[in-house]
């Protein structure tokens, strides 16, 4: 309904946020992570938006980034896993770290999250991976990406996270063509995902 809300951040306080829009005063709950990042704004935000409906209420979820919009709707396809432990894990570790977690194969990480148990963690990482893969088999959108091998080290594992946030091999291919491996999984990941938000 709501793909993101603009407007002026008039408070916040534990894992919620106010945004002023329009004369209305939108009341988001967000990250712990989302909400560092709002600390000392003043003046125009945005938030992208998740609203989720119950038969007894409406939250509307507010976050930082599209990557992070992007892992709460993934994380909440998850048998399971509803709105408040995606909450949890998002307040606790980034899209990129998340990501990372996930091709890993890394249940501990994703326990690290409170409410989070390490069975819950495990059918996280089994049903996105399960995902990714489904992600992987589908023809890429151009040529040059079909015919090109996967790739490996630091670069396919970059791809593979990208995959798993959402994005098509061919996108994954495009955001890390020009990635130095040795920078490290993380800092291609993170550069990655500026060259796709800017276009």
């Amino acid at each position: 309904m709501y793909y993101y809300i603009s407007g002026e951040l008039v408070h916040t306080e534990r894992n919620m946020a106010v945004i002023d829009a329009g004369g209305v005063g939108y009341k988001l709950t967000v990250s712990s992570t989302a909400l560092g990042k709002l600390a000392g704004k003043t003046g125009k935000v945005k938030l992208y938006t998740y609203l989720s409906v119950r038969d007894d209420a409406l939250e509307l979820y507010g976050f930082y980034s599209v990557e992070e919009a992007s892992v709460f709707r993934m994380l909440i396809t998850v048998s399971g896993v509803g709105p408040k432990a995606a909450m949890s894990i998002l307040s606790t570790m980034s899209p990129e770290q998340f990501a990372l977690a996930v091709t890993a194969g890394d249940a501990k990480a994703l326990s690290k999250a409170p409410g989070v148990g390490p069975k819950t963690a495990a059918r996280i990482i089994l049903e996105l991976k399960d995902k990714l893969s489904k992600e992987v088999d589908v023809p890429a959108p151009d040529a040059a990406a079909a015919d090109a091998p996967p790739a490996s080290g630091v670069i396919g594992e970059a791809q593979n996270a990208l995959l798993v946030l959402g994005y098509s091999r061919a996108e994954a291919m495009w955001a890390t063509k020009d990635a130095d491996p040795s920078a490290g999984l993380e800092a291609v990941i993170r550069e990655a995902l500026r060259r796709l938000m800017k276009g």
